[in-house]
C-alpha cells in the first residue's frame, strides 16, 4: 500500500484492565483496525495518567495500579478513518469503559514494510 501525504492520526486513551468481552479492549482495537484494512495501528502501556475521574494511574512499585494507561495510534488516510471511528464508537460505548478519542492531522513521510534480507 502507497501511502504518503496528508492524513490522520488517531489516539485512543483507555485503561489497560478495560475489556470488551472477555478481551482486552486495546487488542480489540488493534485488530478491528488491521480487519478494516487501515495502514498502521500500536497499542502503548503508559507510566502515568489521570483522566475525566481524576484518579491517578501509576506504574511505581509502592503505588501499584491495576489500570496502568494505555494508548492505541492508529494512522490513515481521513476517508478511511471516519468508517472505521463509528465501529469504534459503538465498541466504546458497548465495552462501558471511559476514555478519550483525539484525531490530528499528519503528514507522512515515508511508509514502507521490512524488507526481507534473504
Amino acid at each position: 500500500m502507497a501511502l504518503k501525504g496528508q492524513a490522520q492520526l488517531l489516539r485512543i486513551f483507555i485503561g489497560e484492565q478495560d475489556k470488551y468481552g472477555h478481551k482486552p479492549l486495546y487488542e480489540v482495537i488493534v485488530q478491528m483496525a488491521k480487519d478494516s484494512g487501515l495502514a498502521g495501528a500500536s497499542a502503548f502501556k503508559g507510566v502515568l495518567s489521570y483522566g475525566a475521574s481524576s484518579v491517578t494511574h501509576t506504574s511505581k512499585i509502592f503505588e501499584l495500579s491495576q489500570d496502568l494507561p494505555m494508548v492505541i495510534e492508529i494512522v490513515d488516510l481521513e476517508d478511511k478513518m471516519y468508517p472505521f471511528l463509528q465501529k469504534l464508537d459503538q465498541i466504546l460505548d458497548n465495552s462501558g469503559c471511559g476514555g478519550l478519542v483525539t484525531m490530528e492531522k499528519v503528514q507522512i513521510l515515508k511508509y514502507s514494510p521490512k524488507k526481507n534480507n534473504h
